[in-house]
C-alpha cells in the first residue's frame, strides 16, 4: 500500500501544484508528497483544519439529505486547496499556487481518487 507514486503523479501533472496528500478525517496525513518550492507555507497545519471543515460539510450534507460530498475547495490569496473524497474515511488534498491550474487539479484528483481507493 504505497500512495506516494499517485501523489507524485498528481503534483507533477498539475501546473502550480505544491503538495498532495492522502488524509483521514482525524487530520493525520497517511502519505504526502511536497515540492521543495512550497516555501514557508504551513500546509500540514492548514490541512488539519480543512479536514475538520470537510468533516462538518460531510455531516451537514448527510443531515440535509443532499447526497455525499465529493469535492470541496478553499481558495485563499496564496493557495488554492482542493479536497476530493476517496472513501468515507479518507480524502485527497492538493495545494496549488494561487495562479495554479485549478481545472487540471480537479480533473487529476478525480481520476486519481479511484486508484488510491483501490490501495486502501
Amino acid at each position: 500500500m504505497s500512495f506516494l507514486p499517485h501523489l507524485e503523479s498528481v503534483v507533477n501533472q498539475v501546473e502550480g501544484a505544491l503538495a498532495c496528500s492522502v488524509m483521514g478525517f482525524d487530520g493525520i496525513a497517511v502519505e504526502t508528497h511536497q515540492k521543495p518550492d512550497a516555501g514557508d507555507l504551513e500546509l500540514a497545519t492548514a490541512w488539519v483544519e480543512y479536514a475538520n471543515v470537510l468533516g462538518q460539510l460531510k455531516s451537514a450534507a448527510e443531515m440535509l439529505k443532499t447526497g455525499t460530498v465529493s469535492e470541496v475547495s478553499v481558495n485563499t490569496e496564496r493557495v488554492l486547496t482542493l479536497m476530493r473524497m476517496v472513501s468515507p474515511e479518507y480524502f485527497l488534498v492538493l495545494a496549488l499556487k494561487a495562479n495554479g491550474n485549478y481545472g487540471k487539479g480537479r480533473y487529476v484528483l478525480r481520476i486519481t481518487a479511484p486508484k488510491v481507493r483501490a490501495e486502501l
